[in-house]
């Protein structure tokens, strides 16, 4: 295996020149279902097996020669970057690998660390993890760009194949490491959100090749229509804070249903936002302020973005609203107010409000630029196809602090995703759904997944919630060998061991889970 060590002014240097200039595009690119970057507080320090050995830092990468096309062997293979460590391993423990999803990977290499539960695992059972990129993100592209064309094999069923034919074919870089395939040590598959997602769908998909699973925010099943992005934003936030946003938002619908020009105009100038000329874009845009809440944990105490935006509303002269807010007046005037003050030039900067906040310019080619390192055009491709998740409002009968004039139409193949992707959807047959979400949750399973040895972890909090086994309402069946666990955590917050540090009930799902790990690797025995 080639070792290359990637210096980080390198990565950034050449990310940058490969791209062409860029007209400038859209800021409304709704947040991916990543997990949560951070930065490792050992890094630079050197790291050492338990034999004395001096192994490379975790930074360095190491290539793996994946097939380009599983389904068709004969095109070749192309370079997929992995990170990998053995400072812990020992001979019989296990192998932890994890794919840390949509992103480019470089990020991303301290989740081999034991301030990660990947890295206890490691450290608690003696194993060696590793972390390896997925397919069209950062350096591991199997064509030379993210066309249509190449695109076509950016699939999860791909993803799925990368895992299974990484793991039964990899040498790893350590002493034994052409002896670690499955059945010759027992594989553990870890991911959070979308790389969540991809352990129960390559446990379902592959059920002899990794001997246990662990899924944390994982989103399982692809909607649609997924209002419910808002749901546990809404039943967490300030209660102040969530009756007047659901004030204005009827009102904003009822505005704008109107179509009443001279209104519509008078309630756009209110955010500085009058010359949007489109109102779903409108309506689009006021979702803004919801989306930081994503990147909540719960070591952040008061005071982040959300809440900020939320004091903007809700406290007035010093004084905090009761829990029934201030009412609509002081709010429509307080949330225009936080818009034009600041937060505009936040996301916007200079740009005019259309050329920021519109999405009705097909003949922008910011849409099609199909260069590399390119991730939410990778991740676009993915929605578009298989999981949707469009971001809208909740239907008639329920609250709603998202407008319902965002509908799936707003994101949907026949408009962004066509100008993303043109000719891609042109020729699909009628009879199969675009994006395809019901196809997947059939093959995959999705909330029905019945695979054993795999824990599921949510937060209550996690805005992607509704998307995973903790869905409110879900009927996903708690197996023995499939528990079910939950805590009082955000995004992917049981990732990470300080989130455990900040909140007993993360810190008792981490020990839950190395329990369950333990009695199941002790029964462990090898098959080849």
């Amino acid at each position: 295996m080639l070792l290359i060590h990637f210096v980080s002014f390198i990565l950034l240097f050449h990310s940058v020149s490969a791209r062409p200039a860029r007209a400038k595009g859209p800021a409304l690119t709704r947040p991916r279902p990543s997990v949560p970057y951070f930065e490792h507080p050992a890094e630079g320090l050197p790291i050492v097996s338990r034999n004395g050995t001096q192994l490379p830092p975790y930074d360095y990468s190491y290539v793996f020669q994946q097939l380009i096309d599983h389904n068709n062997p004969s095109r070749g293979t192309f370079r997929q970057r992995y990170w990998h460590t053995y400072e812990f391993y020992e001979p019989g423990g296990p192998i932890i690998l994890f794919m840390p999803g949509e992103v480019d990977a470089s990020g991303y290499y301290n989740y081999l660390a034991n301030s990660t539960l990947n890295g206890q695992i490691a450290q608690k059972f003696n194993g060696a993890a590793v972390i390896l990129e997925h397919r069209f993100f950062g350096d591991s592209n199997p064509l030379p760009d993210l066309s249509v064309q190449s695109l076509s094999l950016h699939t999860v069923q791909q993803a799925i194949d990368d895992l299974t034919y990484f793991a039964q074919n990899v040498q790893l870089p350590m002493p034994g490491g052409d002896a670690l395939a499955p059945g010759q040590a027992p594989w553990i598959l870890t991911g959070g959100s979308y790389g969540g997602a991809l352990v129960s769908y390559t446990m379902s998909d592959q059920p002899d090749v990794f001997y246990a699973g662990y899924a944390s925010s994982a989103v399982v099943q692809a909607i649609v229509d997924f209002w419910g992005y808002f749901e546990p934003i809404r039943q967490a936030m300030p209660v102040n804070c969530s009756a007047d946003i659901e004030a204005v938002i009827a009102h904003v619908d009822s505005v704008l249903g109107s179509d009443d020009s001279t209104q519509i105009n008078t309630l756009k100038s209110a955010f500085g936002l009058q010359g949007l000329a489109h109102n779903d874009d409108f309506a689009a845009a006021l979702q803004e302020n919801l989306l930081a809440w994503q990147s909540m944990q719960p070591s952040d105490g008061p005071g982040g973005g959300f809440y900020e935006f939320c004091d903007a509303l809700e406290v007035k002269n010093g004084v905090s609203a009761p829990a029934s807010g201030w009412g609509l007046d002081h709010a429509l005037q307080a949330w225009g107010n936080y818009w034009k003050s600041s937060y505009y030039n936040e996301i916007c900067g200079s740009d005019d409000v259309e050329t920021c906040l519109g999405t009705y310019d097909a003949t922008n080619p910011f849409w099609s630029y199909d260069y590399l390192y390119n991730a939410e055009r990778s991740w676009q491709w993915l929605l578009c196809n298989e999981f949707g998740f469009y971001f809208d409002g909740a239907p008639e009968t329920h609250p709603t602090i998202a407008s319902r004039l965002v509908t799936p139409a707003w994101g949907e193949a026949s408009r962004q995703c066509g100008y993303r992707f043109p000719g891609a959807f042109s020729n699909v047959s009628p009879a199969v759904d675009v994006p395809n979400a019901r196809g997947l949750n059939t093959v995959y399973r999705g909330w029905n997944t019945t695979t054993e040895r795999l824990i599921f972890a949510n937060g209550v909090n996690d805005p992607w919630r509704e998307a995973t086994v903790a869905a409110d309402g879900t009927l996903s069946t708690v197996l023995e060998l499939q528990p079910h666990l939950l805590s009082d955590g955000f995004h992917c917050s049981d990732l990470l061991m300080s989130e455990g540090n900040a909140s007993s009930k993360i810190k008792s799902v981490q020990e839950t889970a190395l329990q369950y790990l333990e009695k199941w690797l002790s029964e462990w025995m090898p098959s080849a």
